[in-house]
């Protein structure tokens, strides 16, 4: 038992206490618990005196002793040893809080004498009892720590030690008196001289201390019993002022209670099964409570590193880890698709914690619960940290559902997935495709039966049969096993020869042709499945694909008797299967047998295999009449001849005796996945040895059907796969046994892809919102992952947490709450709890999230409002977005007021946040501009009420500012009919997502203003009456995406745009570019016209005269040209009853338009005149200098009024002019002079109106420098052109042009320098007066004449004018050019454009520098090259020529030139 506190921390006491004297008194007394189990508890309760009293009673009791102890040493060791027994019980007593009043004494009879229990037993005298005082009470102990009253029977071993050392301890308190003193001495003298016999070899000093405890127990048994009950009476006394000083000095010294941490209990080892869970205990003291840390390997264990791996827990001083194993799969592979004959792997990460070093799991892959074993086909493999299988070549044969399995001892994980195998493409278009799963079923002497499953996909028309090809192991000579298809998937194969082994494959057939061929089957050996088990029980030599048979020769001839059991086992309209056992009596040699049949009702019995005996008791037969019927018999035959026939089967009918099965039923398609869909089925009624099932899926309103699975699958639930998210899809399935296809089924119900509905994910980031004395409102966010459906609500759990101890959950809500805050009732004050927040969808309730925070209830007495809730962004854009947030649930102790946006880079500092805006905004969204691409933010939200700004908000983000790629805007749109709506369009949306409209973010679900209408990808909204009450943002979410939104604004000026334009939309109104006029033609016609600028095919006019419709007939002539718009109406004449209100109503669709002409009074008579001046007799005849004027001349006579239009008019034009009017009613000219001053006056006016029509001068670059030019109307030679610089007449010269170019004036300054600006003046003088042009080329002003001279494309130098080099060489050459813009640059060879290669390289880089290159010239590369330089400023060339030379020609020429230079000297 540990010391108590007080002794723990004052030392002194407890030294005092082990004095030596009692140190010696606990080693006697350990060697006398050696001899007794009685003084076991005695000795603990000395050893764990718990009152510092007690000590102290002890010390004094020991100095009072020492002389009369040292007396008597010789005489009383007996004595004193029991005296030290009684003072350990003594101690014992106390040490279990018993007082002296309290003690009473046992019945130990039953130990110590002889009497009974029940006897009460007292150890005084008659005499003692006498001299006792009469207010003393002899205090009697009392063996039991929780009874007064004496038992009388102790229950345990342990009560009864308890009670022997409690009797000890009374014994030796009473052994002070003088009775008591002589019998000790008499027995102490019997042991002292034992004593002394024994031990006179024992040193002096030894002598001296046995002498001196003798005196000191003498002195004590001396006292009287006044003075032991004195210094009882003191020692408690003591005791409780040492109690109660104690206890004051641990209050003032509480450093004295520290104390290092130790282990009660430690931790120990485990061994356990795999995956087993362990949990690790252990116990630790120490003050203050210690904090424990638990590790692995030296590291510590981080519990939220591995979520679920490790749990630890602290109760009650109490500390435990938990370690849950776990087999965990990585990197999954998921549904797999391939098709026949390509190759696949499918493999998985597998992850075992905690790590079991040296120790691998077992690796299992299943396919469709079978094992997956190694084979040509399918690798396995196994790299100690992923698993892996892989296809060399996948076959439909391949489909199903793969397992992998991760064994660890009994324990194991696994993980499925389906891998799907479509069909090759055949090699005959509408052929079948391949059939699967060829295997051997039967394999005798003299045939092997062969099955397999038909194909799902027939080609487009039924299948018609099947072809078996066999081919012998080690040969690759394949041959058709039947003639005529059968249909029947089972067929066994003859004329095989016995002992050799062989592979099969099927084809199937229809009318198209013959499908590819199906994989090979396992190699199948010809022989008797007797013999075949004989070889597999003796050991042979390796195998060399033949076996050789041979029959001993029999001593003597026995005629086997008749074979039995004889039965048909399969009939099928192809073939018929009969089996039978070999005779009892059949000698020692081998048997044969001959097959016999005969037409039922006949005895006519033909023998079947008359060439070829059967060796084996089964045999096919084919060539059998379908339809009728059959009986069969066998005799045995061996050498000694053939034996009688066995007895014949029943009846047999040729004909398939397996029927093929009829439709499934009740096709239900349920949704699954994004991609799949999950069918179910009735299984087909009455079916037999069913193979599976084929499900089939087509596009709604497709017709084209496609398989789903390429395997049969058994059971009525499938999962089809690969299908297309959004699309509907109808299912229809059929059933497939070894007769065939049943029919398809009835089609489904058409059913959209898309996921299934599931609980939500756990709610996050729970939070204190506002804290009162009994209650706390709470916030949390909403789960990531809906479920695919609407969060209908939440459920919050909440839990006591005592000295960091938590409680039971209970809950807060029974109904659930729709926010994403709730306010908890009847909490305690100042209490701490925890809570779980789970979310809710119509799929059930989701899991809970991760426990809060610890959070204490209590008031809050803040008077500003707390952090704004539910911060998110939306219509995130390269340079914007928009934020949200929902109010603070604290409002302070005022309203709030309104909010205060902060925002800052994700990567900058917080000292670096900065506000968005100076006055406090009442919405709770704001639109963010200004932000720069690319560029990460984060953001808060403060509030604000009249006691001042609240904390900020939880931070939104980070976001990056930028537009995803295919981000649509909401667009406006007005409809013919007027109607006015909002459209949006979103391509990236899952099954799962929706459309959500808001106005000025609010839902608009409830509006009666407003329609909103979702069809796919496409939304709308469509204003009922649009008005002011509509103005506002409109902005539309797209749930279950990456934040797609968009927004748009309807302000005041918006709205009458769109109320303008919606009524144009609803009255709608034909565009016209001319309204109705009235001419007079040539002929005195009259024709009313007018031109709209776009007529439909459609388009109708109505003409209205004096408000009365009119019609074509003999007086008036309509047409409408709907190419050009032009709508015309012609009157032969205008007689006095024309005269009134003429209206052109146009009709084109909706649209409508009109047009009208008055035609009254003044109008009308000038009109009539007109037409009687001109009849169409009348002909006009124009003279120039009595020369008539060619037709080509263009004259008209029009108002009234005849003209003579006379274009380009010029000096050959003078003369005179004259017109000569003609008709029925006479001859009229007129006559004009247009010669000398007149012709001089028409020349000026004409070149006067030349000169104002001239524009502003204009500035143009051009390759060789910069050119002024304005243009005219038309140009005269008579029209004067000046130009000046800075006031002075420029001289022309060949770097200073001026020239005329059409109706161009232009003024052309090359190579222009700084000298050249100033400003210019082009004057053009008409005859009487001068017009000016002016522009500024100083460099101010809108023309600027420094770029335009500085800017120019240019080459600035680095190309030589020749360029001489050694063929062979590298010619490397590099030029500096200008230009801003940076120029083109492109090079010439002999004036053609030349293209960069790897012989000439050409490169510009920087803008600036352009490198020439070529490596290793020829000959070929001489000639003239040319660089040229050019940007909107102007352009410019530069030209160099290369010169290649041969050195030994150049040697050659010279040597032949000085030969000529010898030769003429000679």
């Amino acid at each position: 038992m540990a010391l108590p506190f007080y002794q723990r921390s004052h030392q002194h006491y407890d030294l005092s206490y082990r004095n030596k004297d009692l140190r010696t008194t606990a080693s006697h007394y350990q060697q006398e618990k050696k001899r007794s189990a009685i003084y076991t508890q005695g000795s603990t309760a000395y050893s764990t005196r718990s009152s510092a009293a007690h000590r102290q009673e002890s010390e004094a009791f020991s100095q009072a002793s020492a002389s009369s102890y040292q007396q008597q040493a010789s005489q009383s060791s007996l004595s004193s040893e029991v005296s030290r027994k009684a003072a350990s019980a003594y101690d014992y007593g106390y040490s279990r809080g018993l007082t002296d009043s309290s003690l009473r004494l046992d019945d130990y009879s039953s130990k110590l004498s002889t009497k009974t229990k029940r006897a009460k037993h007292s150890l005084l005298s008659g005499e003692e009892k006498e001299n006792l005082p009469s207010d003393y009470m002899v205090p009697v102990f009392s063996g039991r720590l929780v009874q007064v009253h004496v038992s009388g029977v102790t229950d345990t071993e342990e009560e009864r030690i308890k009670e022997a050392a409690a009797y000890i301890a009374q014994r030796n308190l009473l052994a002070s008196e003088e009775g008591i003193i002589t019998s000790k001495r008499s027995t102490a003298s019997k042991q002292s001289t034992v004593s002394k016999q024994s031990r006179a070899s024992k040193q002096s000093v030894e002598s001296k201390q046995a002498t001196s405890t003798l005196q000191q127990e003498e002195t004590f048994e001396k006292k009287s019993r006044k003075v032991a009950i004195r210094e009882k009476a003191e020692r408690l006394s003591l005791r409780k002022t040492l109690e109660e000083t104690e206890a004051y000095h641990a209050k003032l010294n509480e450093d004295h209670l520290l104390h290092a941490p130790e282990f009660i209990i430690k931790p120990r080892s485990h061994t356990v099964w795999e995956k087993e869970n362990v949990k690790l205990h252990c116990s630790v003291a120490g003050w203050p409570e210690p904090r424990v840390t638990w590790y692995k390997n030296q590291v510590p264990i981080n519990v939220h590193a591995n979520p679920g791996k490790y749990i630890i827990e602290s109760r009650y001083g109490m500390h435990t880890l938990e370690i849950n194993f776990e087999i965990h799969f990585d990197d999954k592979f998921d549904v797999s698709f391939g098709r026949e004959g390509e190759t696949m792997s499918l493999g998985c990460r597998v992850v075992i914690t905690p790590e079991i070093k040296h120790f691998q799991p077992e690796i299992q892959w299943y396919r469709n619960g079978a094992p997956v074993s190694p084979s040509k086909w399918v690798q396995t493999n196994w790299s100690g940290e992923r698993a892996t299988l892989t296809f060399s070549h996948l076959n439909k044969e391949d489909e199903g559902l793969y397992t992998i399995r991760v064994r660890m001892g009994e324990y194991y994980e696994q993980y499925s997935a389906y891998v799907f195998v479509r069909d090759a493409d055949a090699e005959i278009e509408g052929a079948p495709a391949a059939p699967l799963d060829v295997v051997c079923l039967e394999a005798n002497k003299d045939y092997i039966i062969i099955s397999w499953k038909q194909p799902a996909v027939d080609g487009g028309s039924p299948i018609l049969g099947y072809f078996i090809d066999k081919c012998e192991v080690g040969t690759d000579s394949w041959s058709q096993c039947n003639d005529t298809p059968v249909k029947f998937a089972r067929f066994p194969v003859t004329g095989l020869i016995e002992g050799r082994s062989y592979i099969f494959r099927v084809r199937a057939v229809n009318k198209t042709g013959i499908g590819l061929p199906s994989r090979v089957s396992e190699p199948v050996a010809a022989l008797d499945p007797a013999e075949k088990a004989r070889l597999k029980s003796r050991p042979s030599a390796p195998w060399t694909g033949q076996i050789i048979v041979t029959e001993e020769e029999p001593s003597e001839g026995i005629i086997p008797g008749p074979p039995t059991d004889l039965c048909v086992t399969e009939a099928t309209r192809s073939y018929v299967v009969l089996s039978w056992k070999p005779p009892g009596q059949r000698g020692h040699e081998g048997i044969m047998y001959f097959v016999e049949k005969c037409e039922a009702g006949t005895e006519n019995w033909q023998r079947v295999n008359t060439e070829l005996p059967v060796k084996s008791p089964r045999f096919a037969l084919f060539d059998l009449a379908e339809g009728k019927s059959y009986c069969f018999r066998v005799r045995c035959s061996n050498s000694a001849g053939v034996g009688e026939p066995s007895e014949a089967t029943e009846v047999t009918v040729v004909g398939d005796k397996l029927d093929i099965p009829k439709a499934p039923g009740k096709i239900i398609p349920s949704r699954n996945t994004d991609t799949s869909v999950v069918v179910s089925w009735e299984e087909s009624k009455d079916a037999k040895e069913l193979v599976g099932y084929y499900i089939e899926s087509s596009v709604v309103g497709s017709g084209k059907w496609e398989p789903c699975n390429n395997n049969p699958v058994k059971g009525s639930r499938f999962t089809c796969h690969g299908l297309v998210t959004g699309q509907s899809y109808i299912f229809r399935v059929r059933a497939v046994n070894a007769a065939g296809l049943s029919e398809y089924s009835q089609d489904s119900e058409a059913i959209e892809v898309k996921a299934a509905i599931a609980a939500p994910s756990p709610p996050y980031g729970i939070t204190c919102l506002e804290s009162c004395r009994d209650s706390m409102v709470l916030g949390w966010k909403q789960p990531d992952k809906t479920g695919g459906a609407e969060i209908t609500g939440y459920y919050v759990n909440y839990r006591e947490v005592i000295g960091g101890v938590p409680g039971k959950w209970r809950e807060a809500n029974i109904k659930a709450v729709s926010d994403e805050a709730y306010k908890i009732s009847d909490l305690k004050e100042n209490m701490v709890y925890q809570f779980q927040v789970a979310a809710m969808n119509i799929a059930g309730l989701g899991v809970p999230s991760a426990v809060s925070e610890c959070f204490k209830c209590e008031e809050w007495t803040i008077a500003v409002p707390g952090p704004p809730q539910s911060l998110k962004y939306s219509e995130v854009r390269k340079d914007s977005l928009v934020l949200h947030w929902k109010p603070p649930v604290h409002s302070g102790r005022t309203p709030v007021t309104g909010y205060f946006v902060d925002m800052k880079e994700a990567s900058a500092k917080d000292d670096q946040w900065r506000g968005l805006n100076k006055a406090a905004i009442k919405n709770m969204y704001l639109k963010v501009r200004g932000l720069k691409e690319g560029v990460s933010y984060v953001f808060r939200v403060r509030a604000i009420n009249q006691a001042g700004v609240g904390k900020p908000s939880d931070l939104a983000g980070p976001v990056v500012a930028e537009t995803h790629p295919g981000t649509k805007e909401v667009v406006v749109n007005v409809d013919d009919d007027g109607v006015i709506s909002l459209n949006f369009e979103c391509d990236q949306m899952s099954p799962k997502s929706e459309f959500i409209w808001s106005k000025d973010y609010v839902s608009t679900e409830d509006s009666p203003r407003l329609e909103v209408e979702s069809k796919g990808n496409k939304t709308k909204i469509t204003f009922k009456d649009l008005g002011m009450d509509d103005v506002g943002i409109y902005s539309c979410d797209v749930t279950d995406t990456d934040g797609i939104a968009s927004s748009y604004l309807i302000d005041e000026e918006e709205l009458k745009r769109l109320l303008a334009l919606s009524q144009e939309h609803k009255f709608p109104v034909v565009p016209v570019k001319s309204e109705l006029a009235v001419e007079i033609l040539e002929k005195g016609q009259v024709r009313f016209w007018m031109q709209a600028e776009k007529l439909s095919g459609n388009a109708k006019v109505n003409y209205i005269f004096n408000e009365r419709e009119i019609f074509e007939g003999p007086k008036y002539k309509m047409h409408i040209d709907r190419n050009t718009g032009i709508i015309e109406m012609f009157m032969e004449k205008l007689q006095d009853d024309d005269e009134g209100t003429y209206t052109f109503e146009l009709h084109d669709g909706k649209a409508t338009n009109h047009s009208t002409l008055v035609l009254i009074g003044d109008v009308y008579k000038k009109l009539q005149k007109e037409v009687a001046n001109i009849k169409k007799e009348t002909h006009i005849v124009w003279y120039k200098d009595e020369r008539e004027i060619s037709v080509d001349e263009k004259h008209d006579f029009k108002d009234g009024i005849c003209t003579l239009l006379i274009t380009e008019f010029s000096k050959k034009d003078a003369g005179i002019y004259e017109v000569i009017l003609k008709d029925d009613r006479g001859k009229d000219k007129s006559r004009l002079k247009l010669v000398d001053e007149a012709f001089k006056e028409l020349i000026t006016e004409v070149c006067k109106k030349i000169a104002l029509s001239a524009t502003d001068l204009k500035i143009q670059s051009t390759a060789e420098g910069i050119r002024l030019y304005s243009f005219v109307t038309y140009y005269l030679d008579d029209l004067k052109v000046n130009w000046s610089h800075n006031g002075t007449a420029i001289k022309y010269s060949d770097r200073v042009k001026s020239g005329v170019t059409g109706e161009q004036i232009w003024l052309q300054i090359n190579e222009p320098t700084p000298n050249d600006k100033g400003k210019y003046v082009m004057e053009l003088f008409d005859g009487k007066t001068g017009h000016q042009k002016t522009v500024d080329l100083s460099g101010q002003g809108k023309q600027k004449f420094l770029p335009v001279l500085a800017d120019r494309a240019r080459v600035l130098g680095g190309l030589p004018d020749v360029v001489t080099i050694q063929e062979g060489k590298a010619l490397n050459l590099t030029c500096n050019v200008w230009g801003d813009p940076s120029p083109e640059v492109s090079w010439l060879k002999n004036e053609k454009l030349l293209a960069s290669d790897d012989h000439c390289n050409l490169k510009f880089e920087a803008g600036k520098t352009a490198y020439f290159t070529i490596n290793g010239v020829t000959t070929a590369d001489s000639g003239k090259y040319g660089l040229v330089v050019k940007n909107k400023y102007g352009s410019e060339t530069s030209d160099f020529t290369v010169s290649v030379f041969i050195p030994e020609e150049e040697a050659r020429k010279a040597a032949l030139e000085s030969q000529k230079g010898g030769k003429k000297a000679k």
